[in-house]
């Protein structure tokens, strides 16, 4: 029906369709349905972005963690190598790097987990699998920003770390 004629339509289709017992009958806008579909399209887009920033939050975290803990850990190594002649530069870039290849490790890990979780339930529905590749390589990137910025602290503080205080600290 037209815009102007819903209203009328909508008054005469329950007990067209069903005269009998046209209470049976619940006559809404498609309209509103497109709405409410479109709304919770959105809801659901939204969870699942929230779900994906909180599962970087902790992966940031656990790099973090491991990282503090190998510096801890390594505090002779370190000493040694400064000792040696290792620039701070070069050890800020060793922590750096181990705490890059932690994350690409864990965030690539995710991804292939990630896409063989929906090929396998796309795959269960009888369902086409829709995985874009711009999707996997937006979630390792945004794996690597964090690892960088989960392992600068961690590096900072063992470039930081004196040579001589650094070997005493059995």
């Amino acid at each position: 029906s037209t815009d102007a004629s819903v209203e009328n339509v909508r008054a005469v289709l329950a007990r067209t369709v069903n005269p009998g017992d046209e209470a049976v009958v619940k006559v809404s806008r498609p309209s509103d349905a497109l709405a409410a579909k479109a709304a919770t399209n959105e809801g659901l887009t939204h969870l699942m972005l929230g779900l994906g920033a909180v599962a970087l939050l902790v992966g940031g975290v656990g790099v973090a963690n491991t990282m503090v803990i190998s510096v801890l850990e390594r505090r002779q190594e370190i000493g040694l190598r400064r000792s040696l002649g290792a620039t701070r530069n070069a050890i800020r870039l060793q922590f750096l790097t181990e705490s890059l290849l932690l994350s690409a490790l864990g965030g690539g890990t995710g991804a292939l987990l990630g896409a063989a979780a929906t090929h396998g339930f796309a795959r269960s529905r009888g369902w086409a699998t829709v995985v874009p590749p711009w999707s996997l390589a937006g979630g390792l990137a945004a794996t690597l920003a964090i690892g960088v910025v989960a392992g600068l602290y961690p590096a900072i503080r063992a470039s930081r770390l004196h040579p001589t205080v650094a070997l005493n600290s059995a």
